[in-house]
């Protein structure tokens, strides 16, 4: 007997750029599909749908996670961060500004999963290394920049916050 929609659904709560969020979720929804399509955050974005560009990176309870593999339904009770929650209203962060500074945007698609990867990094690792900063970036994909301008913004944040 095949399964209805509704028996299908799962109940979630979670809490995303500060606000919280019920929904309910397919059981094969991705976070990303949540994200994108049902809240309208539309910084996390669809490319590969196999984890291993970046692009769809988000935090999940302060870390780093592929959103596009991530099942909407596993995040119930936990806090997400889109690269929409890094800045307030009036100022950019450290990190966002340093990426101005350095020109570390060309095109942009891959900058909001950068941002979210070695934002993970920077509240780590308050003092991270170019080798620390690189194996962050692992799993990002750019094909504008050649990674340097942000290995080096990110250094330059990384200096910024410190006393």
């Amino acid at each position: 007997m095949p399964v209805s929609p509704s028996e299908r659904d799962v109940t979630i709560r979670l809490v995303v750029n500060d606000r919280a969020h019920q929904l309910d979720v397919d059981a094969g929804e991705t976070l990303l599909g949540t994200l994108r399509e049902r809240l309208g955050f539309t910084g996390p974005k669809e490319a590969c749908w196999e984890g291993e560009c970046g692009a769809c990176t988000v935090l999940v309870d302060g870390g780093p996670v592929a959103s596009c593999i991530l099942a909407a339904g596993s995040t119930s009770g936990r806090v997400v961060r889109t690269v929409e929650g890094l800045a307030g209203a009036a100022e950019l962060t450290t990190l966002q500004q340093a990426f101005v500074r350095h020109a570390a945007v060309q095109c942009g698609y891959c900058t909001p999963g950068v941002l979210m990867v070695l934002t993970a990094l920077l509240d780590d690792v308050p003092e991270p290394t170019e080798t620390d900063i690189r194996r962050a970036l692992a799993g990002n994909i750019c094909r504008c920049t050649g990674y340097q301008q942000i290995v080096e913004a990110a250094l330059d944040a990384a200096r910024a916050v410190q006393p």
